[in-house]
């Protein structure tokens, strides 16, 4: 038998015949169980803000995007679209054209990006499953969808033929310029459609269909800015990446991550701070824990020096109090735990606490975050444990 494990846990057992000890234990005990379940909490609401901001890049961005090095457009035919398509990983392309230009309705101005999309753009993302009022532009149609924010700052609605909705872009080429208005196309767009996704992207893009784009911008047919993918769920992203960029040299891949790559950044930056925030708390409360066994070491005085008689070695008296914390810091923060997880599952599936009268407060239960609170609690309770252990030597030369 481990006799330092055998006598713990009789220790952690055992309550004192002093009450002063049993209170400053239990109070131990409380601290972790609490820094236990406040982290994991915290933990699962900051995952539930994460995964809820990163849902609306989720819905406008593709898995994959081919951008050109240099230049704004590149050339795609039908034979390397093809190719592109058949690529294994691959579920569907749709190629784009984005460009920013000038939006005009009823005497207000509006600079946005007017974005070309083909058919299979839907494919691809969710963008047409974020439209709140009206519809989904029709193919080869100058039919347009704009986003919520755009609307607002132009007062526009949808289908008011009173007040055209028009688009101006500049004209490609050189020289000096007599009449401003032959430095400009205009054209006249019909609103079909509203779609709300988040605040930025709401005040940034107009869609149109990709060949009346191309037709504005003087592009030629197999002219586009960017080639959209959509992955398998099961997709080598980096095998895909790698046959594309030999289908279409002389262009750049990013995925997801890398398009929102400031985003992204910032959030796993702001995780970071809250763990370590709330980390200083679980440090606070393992401080407590250090002073019961301190106290505790000191209340055994007698029982340590009869077992160094017996010949246990002051390595061995310190095991016994090092295992104890231990396992008083592994116990404490399991309970804490399972305090939080009923907290956090109540939440995800109740929706307790609402933000607003139809958005319940986001929260996410993981494994990742159940494996971070454990290593941090029994890495810190060891620690605090082992820091204490210290003073059996000096007690017993007392």
């Amino acid at each position: 038998m481990n006799f330092p494990l055998y006598i713990a846990k009789r220790y952690l057992r055992t309550a004192s015949k002093n009450n002063a000890i049993n209170l400053i234990n239990g109070i131990a005990s409380i601290s972790i169980v609490v820094g236990a379940a406040a982290l994991f909490v915290v933990l699962s609401v900051f995952s539930g803000l994460k995964d809820f901001s990163l849902s609306f890049s989720n819905d406008f961005d593709p898995d994959l995007k081919a951008l050109p090095k240099t230049g704004k457009v590149f050339t795609v035919t039908p034979a390397q679209a093809a190719k592109l398509q058949k690529i294994e990983g691959v579920k569907m392309i749709s190629k784009v054209i984005e460009e920013r230009v000038l939006f005009v309705f009823d005497g207000k101005e509006q600079v946005a990006y007017l974005k070309g999309v083909d058919s299979l753009f839907g494919q691809v993302n969710s963008v047409n499953k974020t439209i709140f009022q009206g519809q989904w532009l029709e193919p080869n149609t100058t039919q347009v969808v704009v986003g919520y924010g755009i609307s607002q700052k132009l007062s526009l609605g949808l289908l008011d033929f009173n007040n055209p909705f028009e688009v101006y872009m500049p004209k490609p080429g050189k020289g000096d310029i007599e009449n401003p208005d032959e430095a400009f196309t205009k054209a006249v767009l019909a609103p079909v459609g509203i779609y709300a996704i988040s605040e930025e992207l709401d005040s940034k893009y107009v869609f149109a269909d990709l060949r009346l784009a191309q037709i504005l911008l003087n592009y030629q047919i197999d002219q586009v800015s960017a080639v959209e993918f959509k992955l398998d769920a099961n997709a080598d992203v980096d095998d895909v990446c790698e046959e594309a960029a030999k289908i279409l040299p002389g262009i750049q891949i990013k995925t997801r991550a890398e398009l929102n790559e400031s985003l992204y950044k910032m959030l796993n930056s702001e995780n970071l701070v809250v763990y370590l925030i709330f980390t200083l708390v679980v440090i606070m409360a393992l401080f407590s824990l250090a002073g019961a066994l301190i106290v505790m070491i000191i209340e055994k005085k007698g029982n340590l020096k009869t077992l160094t008689a017996l010949g246990v070695e002051v390595n061995g008296l310190r095991k016994i109090f090092l295992l104890q914390g231990s396992l008083l810091s592994l116990f404490a923060g399991i309970f804490g735990l399972a305090l939080g997880s009923i907290v956090v599952l109540l939440q995800q599936h109740f929706k307790l606490i609402m933000i607003t009268p139809t958005l319940a407060y986001p929260v996410v239960f993981t494994f990742q975050n159940i494996a971070i609170v454990t290593l941090t609690i029994f890495g810190f309770g060891f620690l605090a444990s082992l820091i204490a252990s210290s003073r059996v030597h000096k007690t017993l030369e007392e």
